[in-house]
Parts: structure tokens; sequence; C-alpha cells
């Protein structure tokens, strides 16, 4: 037996949403707790599949770890273990994160190459790269990063990509390095400022938080502490498209709305109406949204993780939008599942052609990551008849009580199991 999600289209959604920590977030935050000997706790984490499986990852390095009601606890002994579990890293993407800090609390690190989404190639070659700087051996041995270093000393690091990964496993090894490490090119995203706060309430000097040079001055020992994680911008937003598709008016809560300007502004093009508050913000679409062109990027461009939904609303629009996919190669493979739906749609390379109908059309659907799968949800509440979409594991690793929140916004849609359908 297996769980789909059926998708019955035609709703409008309308109603409140409230979101709560950051996915993105919450895993490297976990990572970052080796960092200290003692007690962390993080709050306001939000309640999917991949939090247990990070806690998985962090007991295997003899971590005792707590979930409970959004809240992890993490005891981290004097000398944690420096060698993750193959089982619990080959489930979970994120878990490379526990590299950096391994290498600069126990000075060796056995990591297997992780698993997670299939939405192309991410190579850890700048990880590895930001490691030797600091004075770390790294190589692949036996389908593990395993990496090594007497001391660590801070270095000059200007990184080809501003990798959110890779500025996190470099800034986390640095915080704890002799000397000072200057990261450029580094990631902006909104988690990585969370990541920064949280080390620094541990004890860490970094500055430039926000920027693209983060300037990290080493010391010797961290504290643990107490920590509440940033609201997901990326759930948020992508309530703020199933607004815009259904013709709803939705209220998100929990997100801070300057960190998903772009999507907003996209969205104002499209025709929807926003009102921005503290820690909020409502889109409002009373007539077919307008096509709009999408071109992803680092952040503070528009996210590579949005790419599933700004498919699916210019699948629904009126024109012609181009989506440009300059993050992940492979994320395209969701626009094979769009047109199973009616989309009209082309992809060239890095780029996808939609041409927007006023209605899609419901078929079986799969999900290949996270992000797909919301995608097609919100396609197939655009669709006339009941929509299946299966492989919901994936969406449950990155939205919290989704079919119960779109539920409650005036969706019909339920999770069943029954036989798979492939």
């Amino acid at each position: 037996m297996a769980e789909h999600f059926a998708v019955n289209g035609g709703a409008r959604l309308v109603g409140a949403v409230d979101v709560v920590g950051a996915k993105n977030s919450v895993l490297k935050l976990m990572a970052a707790a080796l960092l200290a000997e003692g007690t962390t706790t993080i709050t306001n984490c939000p309640e999917i599949l991949d939090v247990p499986l990070m806690a998985d990852v962090l007991r295997s390095l003899g971590c005792t770890v707590e979930v409970e009601h959004g809240t992890v606890t993490i005891d981290v002994p004097a000398h944690p273990g420096a060698q993750a579990d193959y089982a619990s890293v080959s489930r979970l993407r994120a878990s490379v994160c526990v590299l950096g800090p391994l290498v600069a609390r126990c000075r060796r690190a056995v990591v297997p190459l992780p698993g997670g989404d299939a939405i192309g190639s991410r190579p850890l070659d700048m990880h590895q790269a930001g490691l030797r700087k600091l004075g770390a051996t790294t190589e692949i041995e036996h389908g593990r990063v395993v990496a090594h270093a007497e001391e660590l000393r801070g270095a000059q690091i200007w990184l080809d990509f501003p990798s959110v990964g890779a500025t996190e496993n470099i800034l986390m090894a640095a915080v704890l390095a002799d000397g000072t490490t200057v990261i450029d090119n580094a990631a902006r995203e909104p988690e990585i400022v969370d990541l920064c706060t949280m080390l620094q309430q541990m004890g860490a000097k970094i500055d430039g938080v926000g920027s693209s040079t983060l300037t990290v001055h080493g010391v010797t020992q961290l504290q643990p502490t107490r920590h509440r994680v940033i609201g997901d911008r990326i759930v948020g937003a992508t309530w703020a498209f199933a607004a815009a598709m259904t013709l709803g008016e939705v209220t998100v809560r929990g997100v801070d709305p300057h960190h998903i300007d772009l999507v907003l502004d996209k969205l104002r093009s499209a025709g929807a109406e926003t009102e921005i508050g503290i820690q909020e913000f409502t889109v409002r679409m009373e007539r077919r949204p307008r096509a709009v062109d999408f071109v992803t990027l680092p952040y503070p461009g528009f996210a590579t993780d949005l790419q599933p939904m700004a498919i699916a609303l210019s699948a629904v629009s009126d024109g012609t939008s181009m989506i440009t996919e300059n993050v992940f190669e492979a994320r395209f493979r969701f626009v094979d599942e769009m047109v199973r739906l009616g989309a009209d749609a082309r992809t060239d390379g890095h780029h996808a052609v939609v041409r927007g109908v006023e209605r899609l059309s419901s078929a079986p659907v799969w999900a290949s990551d996270i992000r797909a799968g919301a995608g097609l949800v919100l396609a197939g509440l655009c669709a006339d008849g009941v929509t299946e979409v299966w492989d919901v594991e994936h969406i449950d690793r990155g939205y919290p009580r989704f079919v119960e929140n779109l539920s409650a916004l005036g969706a019909d849609v339920a999770r069943v199991r029954s036989e798979p359908q492939r």
C-alpha cells in the first residue's frame, strides 16, 4: 500500500495559514549544535520527516536527541563521534552539513555521500576546497567524505558560486579555527543569517551577516544555546502562489514578507493584490493571472525551490511565460508531470516556455522532489476532476500538515492509502 493525495480541483482558497520554522534552516541549526558540549534547544521546528532523520544522524554521532511538539533538544557529549551513520545520511541531503562541525570539533569527519531530492547534481567540491583552505585534508573514499585536520587556521576563501551548503560547512568549521577567516561570494539566504544568529548566540564572532562577505574571528570554545527557527519563506511563498492560482485570498502568518519580496512583486505583476504586515502577508487574486517570466538565482533572486510553483502558475495564466533555471539542471523533470495535467509547456536546456490554459485536466502524477510535489498539488487545485499526486513522502519532507492546511483553506483534498498506480 502507498499513499497519495487526491485533489479535487475548483476550490477557491480563502483564510489564514500559520507557517512554522524553515526546513532549510532547522537541519543546519541541528548540525551546528555539535559545535558545543551540552544541551542546545531549537524551537519553532517544523513537524516534517527530515527533522527525525537529522536526529538519527546526530544520534549516530553520540548525541541524545528528543523531538517533541516543535522543539528539538540535543545533548552533545564532550567527545562526539566523528563517523556518521550511512543509513541515516543516505536519506537526507542536508546531513552533509555535519561535515564542518565535526572537522571543527573532532578534527576528523567521515560522512557518507548524502541522498535527498532528485533535482540535479550538487557536488561537494566547494565544501572540500573550503575545508582544505582552513587546513584540513579531504578525499572521497568508498562513497564517504573523509576529512582530517591537525589544526584549523583562518583563511581567505572565495566561492565560485554562492553555494548555501558550502557556505554553511565552511562557516561552521571557521568559527573554531585559529585566526580570521573571510568567506567571499558567500550565500546570503535568510537561512544563512539564521545560522549566523545562532552561532553568535553560542559565542561565535561573525561580521558581515547578511552580506556576500562573511568575516569569522575564530574562538576556542562555544556554548550551547536556545534558538527559535525563522519562518519558512518557501512554504510561505507556496501559499502565496496557491492563493493567486485559485483566485483566492490567503493570509500567511509566521514568515517575514521581506524574505520573499521578489515573489510578491512577481505575483503583483501577475495581477494579485498584496498586503504586508509584521511576520505576515496577504495575497488576493480576483481574476485570471497574467503571464510573467521567472529566472531562478541565488538569494535575493527568485528561489529555485519555487520554480515548480512558478511553472504551475504560468500553466493557468493568460499568455506565455518563460522560466529560466540557473541553479539545478534536473528541476525541469517536473514539467513532464505538468504536461500530464494538460499544461502547454516545453523545455529547452535551462528554459521552459509555458503557454497558459484556462483550466488543467486531472490525471495521476508523481512527485520527484519536495517542491515538485507541492507544485503538482497546486496544479491539481486548478484542474477539473480529481488529480492523484503520488510519492507524497517527498511533500511530507517539506510541508507540515499540508493536507490539513489546504482543507482549512477550503480545498477538497485528502490523503489516501491504496495500491500504487505505477
